[in-house]
Formats: C-alpha cells, sequence, structure tokens
C-alpha cells in the first residue's frame, strides 16, 4: 500500500479536514464574543446544519473549551485555551512563574491583581487573584480589554516597537468609554511616552466609572514585552494620590516575575 508523502499531507484545501476546520471556526467566533452566542447563531455563521454544529460544541462542552449557559441558552469560550496559549521560559508557564508576585502584590495593597497578554490589537486577561475585601472587582479569565483606555491595555501599547506602537495608534478606534477616555491619537501618543518614562502605566477611571488601575510591564530574558501585571482597585480605596506607591508595588511584582523566568 503506497503512503501518502508529507508533500501531499500538507497540500491546501485538499487535506483539510472538515470537522476541526468547523470547530476552530467555532471557537474564533465564540473568542469575538465575549458575551456568547446561540447556537442558531454560530450555526448561521458556519453555514452549518444545526445538527452537526450542536454535536461539535457538545464535544468542546465535554473538553472543557466551551461553556454552556442555561439561560438564556447561550455558548461562550472558558479559560482553558489560554493555559495552550501562555509564554514559556525553559519549560515553565508564565502563569506558574507569576502566582508567588501576584499574591504578595495582593496582599500588599489589598486589591484584585490580574495578568494579560497581547492579542492582536487587544489584550486578554490569563490570571487574577481577588482582593480578599468584601467588595471586590470581578472578571472572567479570558476577558479582552482595549489598549487605549486602560493601564494594562497602554502597557502593552506602549512597549511595542515605535514604528508598530504609531501604526497601532493610527488603526485602533479610540472609543470614549468615560469623560476621561484618552481620544487624541496625539495624546495616546504622549501617554505612551510618559509610560516609558515612569515605568508603569495609570487609569483613573477612563474604562470604568469608579474603576482605577495600576500596571507595569513583564519582559522575557530577552527584554521583549510578553505580559503585563496590573492592580484593579475601587476609587475610593485607590485614590490618585497613592498611584505613584501601588506603581513602585506593581513594578517590583514584575521583577519578580522576570527573575523567577530567568532561573
Amino acid at each position: 500500500m503506497e503512503l501518502m508523502s508529507e508533500q501531499a499531507i500538507l497540500e491546501p484545501e485538499a487535506a483539510l479536514a472538515p470537522a476541526l476546520e468547523r470547530g476552530m471556526k467555532i471557537l474564533e467566533q465564540l473568542a469575538a464574543q465575549p458575551s456568547g452566542a446561540t447556537l442558531a447563531k454560530i450555526s448561521a455563521e458556519l453555514d452549518a446544519p444545526k445538527n452537526s454544529t450542536l454535536r461539535l460544541l457538545q464535544t468542546l462542552v465535554a473538553l472543557g473549551y466551551v461553556a454552556r449557559d442555561e439561560s438564556p441558552s447561550r455558548y461562550r469560550l472558558t479559560g482553558k485555551l489560554l493555559n495552550i496559549a501562555h509564554p514559556r521560559v525553559h519549560g515553565v508557564s508564565l502563569v506558574q512563574c507569576s502566582l508567588d508576585a501576584m499574591r504578595t502584590l495582593r496582599d500588599q495593597v489589598g486589591e484584585t491583581v490580574q495578568l494579560g497578554l497581547p492579542t492582536g490589537d487587544e489584550g486578554v486577561i490569563i490570571e487574577k487573584l481577588e482582593s480578599t475585601s468584601a467588595i471586590r472587582i470581578g472578571v472572567e479569565l479570558g476577558l479582552r480589554f482595549a489598549l487605549h483606555n486602560n493601564a494594562p491595555g497602554k502597557i502593552l501599547l506602549a512597549h511595542r516597537p515605535e514604528a508598530e506602537r504609531d501604526a497601532t495608534i493610527k488603526r485602533i478606534k479610540l472609543s470614549r468609554s468615560t469623560d476621561r477616555t484618552i481620544t487624541s491619537r496625539t495624546k495616546l501618543k504622549e501617554e505612551c511616552d510618559r509610560i516609558l518614562h515612569q515605568g508603569y502605566a495609570t487609569d483613573w477611571g477612563e474604562a470604568d466609572e469608579g474603576i482605577h488601575c495600576v500596571a507595569a510591564p513583564i519582559h522575557d530574558p530577552l527584554g521583549t514585552l510578553i505580559a503585563t501585571i496590573w492592580v484593579s482597585g475601587i476609587a475610593g480605596r485607590m485614590p490618585k494620590k497613592v498611584f505613584p506607591d501601588v506603581g513602585k508595588e506593581v513594578i517590583n511584582a514584575a521583577r519578580a516575575i522576570e527573575r523567577k523566568m530567568q532561573r
């Protein structure tokens, strides 16, 4: 029996596995819809029968990559895919290297600490440690955030290579979330310069009223930005006047993570 050559296997189109292709398209659809989507919408966008789409969704649910909300009936991504995508250094994942520093930072400032990665023209949350306070900020793993209206997003933007950063600023939509959101491209460039100079980024209710954030960059051993760590706090507990002190603590946490990744 003649075996198929590797070249033949790699030929486009003819070698595609239809079920796998549709499964990946479902994941891409759900990634673009954080609140989830119904079976009818997913099957319509796939241009596939509901029965076969349902079987694919059931498989993804069984594997843990998709969750089904009962009321209303919608499907959404879980955080499992993020476990595959985590950056690794010497076989150790970024999250593994970050948890101790995140716990220390959370205990120092008393607020929610989060870890995020760049993904295209957005960021995505891959880990969190919530505040121990009764009133806290709750977020879901896998939540995506913009690059212009929050501290972690501005870190991911500011630390891009200059030409890439300028192109990104020209390309992204600077939508207004609150009265303090930066919607001027010139001011956003100035904000990036300020962030690079001081070493951390802040936002005081620029994405959500009453929520303040302070973020710092995490670099790999070669000096390339791979992630950001930040603190999110309620404005009354984390006013602007404490930003410099919180900024120092967040930078210290970022450096601790970098040192652990280099071991």
